[in-house]
């Protein structure tokens, strides 16, 4: 018997985890400290009215034998897939068909999973720094080569550097799979459509395949950043789309998401669609159909209002932290069209030095943005998903700490 050693490659634990061992270690030592958590992406808003109410009655259904229901369809029930293609793609102008929607758990699992349906051969790119799912599952899977000097052999790594403007160029050669996370985690950086248009062409010439992580979409704030990479023309034949209701209605607890893959996707002659279906019928078993019903509510014109509402509120602590940070001094980027601070540490330190600086002098908890790859040390990554009242005051602490 043999284990994949691929699992052995990743010597250190979930970058997440790591940040929770050392709060639980601090806490431990000072339980009376004041822990203000603005690290990990987890939402504080409940979940939206209309949503616990469609549950409830999802709940009571489930005492009659004409309302109950078993195994979920695999790909998503049809009520919600059409719920989501009216209101997210056709209200945009994009043209997509029901079962080109896959509803399923999170989109940290489908950007995880998706590799299932590609070769162990394939090239990919990724920016640097990024959400660590995009490597780590790569790496699990047998497609990184040696770890040397923080990055993987077989891996095409693209900067994202203050000097580029925190955005990826163009591979300088044929990569296969491209992860893409826009607006962007960590950074809080976005594309407009004509730079995404730019790597929708580069993957049609090159038979590449863009992995586009659009997970806050509902933070755009802008007119000419995209909501959707569909709303490129040309994306069906080379992209795939992931999205979530997680960091929009609150969802993280109760998990749900969708994943977009067009007919017109084809590689080798096979409909990426396909596979991926395949996939899903044989390893996952389908969301709930509670959840699924929590879920359609969020489309009504109610449910719409409430998840504006806590896009709204997250948005407030967003400029909160960016105005409070320039004003302490720090460089600040993001926060306009994304829930995500990226600030400059101060000179002279590292990132998880920042983070140990934050977490004994001010107890607040942020993220090292070497965390997020090699490009990212010297930089640090705040999150506007914290209450707004304990937001405020972490920014003073930390207002207070570097303006003695």
């Amino acid at each position: 018997m043999k284990i994949n050693e691929n699992f052995l490659k990743i010597q250190n634990n979930y970058l997440f985890s790591d940040i929770a061992k050392k709060v639980s270690a601090y806490k431990e030592a000072n339980p009376a400290a004041d822990i203000i958590r603005l690290g990990i992406g987890d939402v504080t808003r409940p979940l939206p009215g209309v949503v616990t109410e469609a549950m409830k009655k999802a709940v009571r259904e489930q005492e009659s034998v004409e309302g109950f229901r078993g195994y979920p369809p695999e790909y998503g029930y049809d009520f919600l897939r059409s719920a989501i293609n009216r209101h997210d793609f056709a209200a945009r102008g994009v043209t997509l068909k029901d079962d080109e929607i896959f509803v399923s758990d999170g989109a940290k699992s489908d950007c995880g999973n998706i590799g299932d349906i590609f070769d162990q051969d394939n090239l990919v790119a990724v920016c640097d720094p990024l959400y660590p799912v995009y490597v780590d599952t790569n790496v699990m899977a047998g497609r990184s080569g040696e770890l040397v000097n923080g990055r993987w052999s077989n891996f095409h790594y693209m900067p994202c550097t203050a000097e580029n403007g925190f955005l990826p160029e163009l591979p300088d050669r044929k990569v296969d799979l491209i992860y893409l996370c826009f607006p962007n985690n960590p950074t809080g950086m976005t594309m407009t459509k004509d730079e995404l248009a730019k790597w929708v062409a580069y993957a049609n010439e090159n038979d590449s395949v863009i992995l586009f992580d659009a997970a806050y979409e509902a933070f755009i704030t802008e007119e000419d950043v995209p909501h959707s990479i569909f709303e490129i023309e040309g994306a069906k034949t080379c992209a795939i789309e992931f999205r979530s209701f997680s960091k929009t209605a609150g969802f993280t607890g109760a998990r749900c998401a969708y994943t977009m893959i067009p007919h017109e996707l084809k590689r080798g002659g096979v409909e990426l669609n396909a596979l991926w279906a395949r996939r899903q019928a044989t390893k996952f078993n389908g969301v709930s159909y509670i959840t699924q019903r929590g879920a359609e509510a969020v489309f009504t014109e109610a449910g719409q209002e409430q998840v504006r509402e806590n896009i709204r509120y997250y948005r407030r602590n967003a400029q909160v932290i960016a105005r409070g940070l320039k004003q302490a001094g720090f460089t600040v980027y993001g926060g306009v069209n994304s829930p995500y601070i990226w600030l400059k540490v101060p000179d002279g330190m590292t990132s998880w030095e920042f983070f140990d600086l934050l977490l004994h002098k001010m107890q607040v908890v942020g993220t090292p943005g070497s965390g997020f790859g090699a490009a990212g040390e010297g930089y640090f990554r705040l999150t506007s998903f914290g209450d707004g009242a304990k937001t405020e005051e972490a920014v003073a602490r930390i207002s207070a700490y570097f303006q003695k």
